[in-house]
């Protein structure tokens, strides 16, 4: 059996720790005569608050005209410290679910729809490309890869999606036979956008995220996720693992689902920190991610993603998700993208990365904290049952249904 991970306040939090307003999602066990579930919580210095009674749900939180106020207003209820939830959210492995008895820390999201962008990054937009050439081969992937960059070079990284360079570059691409579906809409006037998991099916921080079985190349995917309400307004950030399968999708881009879509492939967490006086988009635009692959084998992968090399802004790929074709009345999460394209080889020369079961994966941010994820089979994981109908059923029993605070 697995070692469970370990998780602690200090390699959790943000930098500035509690400085910022940090929401998110806890397990609580039952109490009296009130079921075990799901509650919103908020961090303080002196614990881990419940305020399901101002917001049962981080949706409805969200949709409230000023969220910041909403929190800040609520009492609570301490539900504990930070330091023992953590290490109860780090204690089961594998298919063993986690202790419904002890609190523990769930994804920050509930019924808001899972949605993200793609090759919003010139160095991810190429290596999409070159998985699209190689038909998902490793191996093939470093002539092809040679071949992209002797003829564009770094041009990418400074093209702007639907300018007229970024129109001479693919009547270029065409000429050479080279032009992909993935160019078009990194460089194109149409953002990609796509639907990464269903509600409910993310994952948090310490559990395991899982990796199909049938998977020979993928890859862990550093994101920052926005928190978008259903009025398209941005109201916050946390941190996300876009798990990616290269083969699969390399093969085809019609099967981006099964590459995107498995049990336990989107890791969000470990908190949503809402936009206020000390946290604001501005600081996405700047932020840095980075990522930490430790395997049990002794391989270590670094990478970085800077949000200052996006192709696109945020707010503009929030304003190609939401609008006026496009609604979700319970709000949206939206995965910015990376930089990051791992192409260090792991095992044989050429073969490039990939995932081996045991990997340790850690996504951080300055003012984001960090995400802590395990890496096994989507067959060998904790299977995923608690969708809508349990999640109202509970907040039903745990007389949460209240129209005024929904």
């Amino acid at each position: 059996m697995t070692s469970p991970l370990s998780l602690s306040a200090a390699d959790t939090l943000p930098s500035d720790g509690l400085s910022g307003t940090l929401v998110g999602r806890v397990w609580v066990p039952a109490t009296n005569s009130i079921p075990a579930g799901p509650a919103v919580v908020v961090l303080r210095a002196d614990g881990v608050f419940d305020i399901s009674d101002a917001a049962p749900t981080l949706s409805s939180l969200l949709e409230r005209d000023d969220p910041v106020a909403t929190v800040r207003a609520a009492s609570g209820r301490r539900i504990g410290s930070l330091g023992t939830i953590l290490a109860d959210t780090a204690a089961a492995t594998g298919n063993m679910a986690r202790n419904p008895e002890r609190a523990h820390l769930l994804a920050p999201c509930d019924l808001q729809v899972i949605k993200a962008a793609g090759v919003t990054f010139a160095a991810s937009l190429i290596e999409r490309v070159i998985e699209e050439q190689a038909k998902g081969d490793p191996q093939g992937a470093v002539r092809v890869r040679d071949q992209i960059r002797s003829l564009v070079g770094d041009s990418l990284a400074s093209i702007r999606p639907d300018s007229a360079e970024a129109r001479e570059l693919k009547a270029l691409l065409i000429e050479q036979g080279l032009w992909s579906q993935y160019l078009e809409v990194g460089i194109g006037p149409d953002a990609e956008i796509f639907t990464k998991a269903p509600v409910l099916a993310a994952l948090g921080t310490g559990t395991e995220i899982g990796l199909h079985p049938n998977s020979a190349w993928n890859n862990p995917e550093p994101e920052i996720v926005l928190s978008i309400d259903s009025r398209g307004r941005a109201l916050g950030a946390t941190l996300g693992n876009d798990v990616n399968l290269r083969d699969f999708e390399g093969r085809s881009a019609l099967l981006l689902g099964k590459a995107k879509d498995n049990n336990g492939s989107c890791a969000i967490g470990p908190f949503l920190r809402l936009f206020d006086e000390s946290f604001t988009i501005d600081d996405v635009r700047g932020a840095t991610i980075d990522l930490r692959v430790e395997g049990s084998d002794g391989f270590v992968l670094r990478g970085t993603s800077s949000m200052d090399q996006i192709t696109r802004d945020p707010l503009d790929l929030v304003s190609q998700m939401i609008g006026s074709t496009h609604q979700y009345p319970d709000g949206a999460l939206l995965f910015l993208g990376t930089l990051f394209a791992p192409t260090d080889d792991r095992d044989a020369a050429g073969a490039g990365f990939t995932h081996k079961l045991g990997d340790i994966v850690k996504i951080s941010s300055r003012q984001l904290g960090t995400l802590i994820n395990r890496v096994n089979h989507s067959d060998c994981i904790e299977p995923w049952t608690f969708g809508v109908r349990a999640l109202m059923a509970n907040l039903a029993a745990r007389g949460l249904l209240d129209p005024a605070i929904l």
